[in-house]
């Protein structure tokens, strides 16, 4: 475990620096309304090749090039900029997203959202710290007073479908909790969830490059990460629903009450 921890922090550490000087120049299409980067493109060539070389026998999930399936037992996942359409237009809110899940969950999780200057790091059972210091989720138990973030409306094929349910649950929320943001990055979302910044995230996905260090962090702070129908959260869940344990069962009532 010592020698992946060391792992993710070269390859974080080199990522950071390459997402703070890297080309917002857009270089693959990936279907409607989406895109990659030059800088998605060279931190996941990079973070693959400097991983393959540190800890040959894990394999590597990354969302630009594929690799392992999620069910493999042991593998890296990695999202090299979490937020592209963010980093694309100079916005600051976006991060890189890398992940140890071992049988369908992480072991190890770190985000590095570099334009913010904030660095987060979690080991199963060990806590999770950002820069080094330890972090919590919120203790309130309140909806009325609770800031939670939701994820991107659907693009593609059935967005039309897909995002009239999550007008609904937008629509429930906002007449029940403080305020909605809306941040246009889960690593962002999962990070400040960890840390107290917000109170809860709703994300109606679940890629693993996305969502699995970040659920890590929140578990590791104290908080819970399910799936919507309240079921424990891994590689295989349909959402991911994070909050502290004090908003869980209200929080989850009300979007089921909204979708139903």
């Amino acid at each position: 475990m010592d020698d992946c921890i060391a792992a993710v922090n070269q390859a974080m550490s080199l990522a950071a620096t390459m997402l703070q000087t890297g080309s917002r120049e857009i270089k693959e299409a990936k279907g409607d309304r989406d895109f990659a980067t030059a800088t998605d493109l060279s931190i996941e060539a990079a973070l693959r090749g400097l991983l393959a070389g540190l800890t040959p026998d894990i394999p590597l999930l990354g969302e630009e090039r594929g690799g392992v399936d999620i069910g493999a037992p042991l593998f890296w996942t990695l999202d090299p900029v979490d937020g592209t359409i963010n980093f694309a237009q100079g916005m600051p809110l976006c991060g890189i997203s890398l992940a140890l899940v071992n049988q369908g969950r992480a072991v190890i999780g770190a985000i590095e959202l570099p334009f913010l200057g904030q660095s987060y790091r979690a080991v199963a059972g060990h806590g999770v710290r950002c820069n080094g210091e330890a972090v919590r989720v919120s203790s309130s138990g309140s909806l009325a007073g609770a800031v939670i973030a939701f994820g991107d409306f659907a693009v593609g094929s059935g967005a039309g479908d897909i995002n009239r349910d999550r007008l609904k649950v937008i629509k429930a929320l906002s007449s029940r909790v403080m305020r909605v943001r809306m941040l246009g990055s889960a690593a962002v979302d999962l990070a400040w969830v960890a840390s107290g910044r917000l109170h809860a995230s709703v994300i109606f996905s679940n890629k693993a490059w996305d969502m699995q260090a970040g659920a890590l962090l929140v578990r590791e702070a104290g908080g819970v990460v399910c799936d919507l129908d309240g079921s424990m959260h891994d590689v295989f869940s349909a959402s991911t629903i994070a909050a502290s344990p004090a908003l869980k069962k209200d929080l989850l009532e009300l979007l089921n009450e909204a979708m139903a």
